[in-house]
């Protein structure tokens, strides 16, 4: 059995990455959201939120829709069944991690003193 430190260094770093789960779990919480919101939930900047939906994006995880409202540039960001089912596992993941750890520090020799 691995130890709960060597299953998260085997985590998937895409996902895992801490403004990439952000955004991937704000976006599986509701159907879609655009990017004004997406940045006032993630508190990202402009520019980081950019690159990680275009990361996102890149691996399927996201779709992206760009159209004017007015005249006015606007993005519209959709969770895509891949990145739905990517952020589930990875939570589930954790959660098995974490009761691994709590398993793991119950079962660790304490040392004498």
């Amino acid at each position: 059995m691995t130890s709960p430190f060597e299953q998260l260094a085997n985590l998937d770093k895409l996902i895992h990455e801490p403004a990439r789960l952000a955004i991937l779990t704000a976006l599986s919480a509701c159907e879609s959201a655009d990017f004004t919101a997406l940045r006032r939930l993630t508190g990202l900047s402009d520019g980081n939120l950019s690159v990680q939906l275009s990361k996102l994006e890149e691996a399927g995880l996201i779709k992206t829709k760009k159209q004017f409202v007015g005249k006015k540039p606007n993005t519209h960001v959709q969770i895509s069944a891949k990145g739905l089912e990517a952020v589930q596992r990875h939570w589930e993941r954790l959660d098995a991690i974490r009761k691994n750890a709590e398993a793991w520090e119950n079962d660790t020799p304490t040392p004498e003193t």
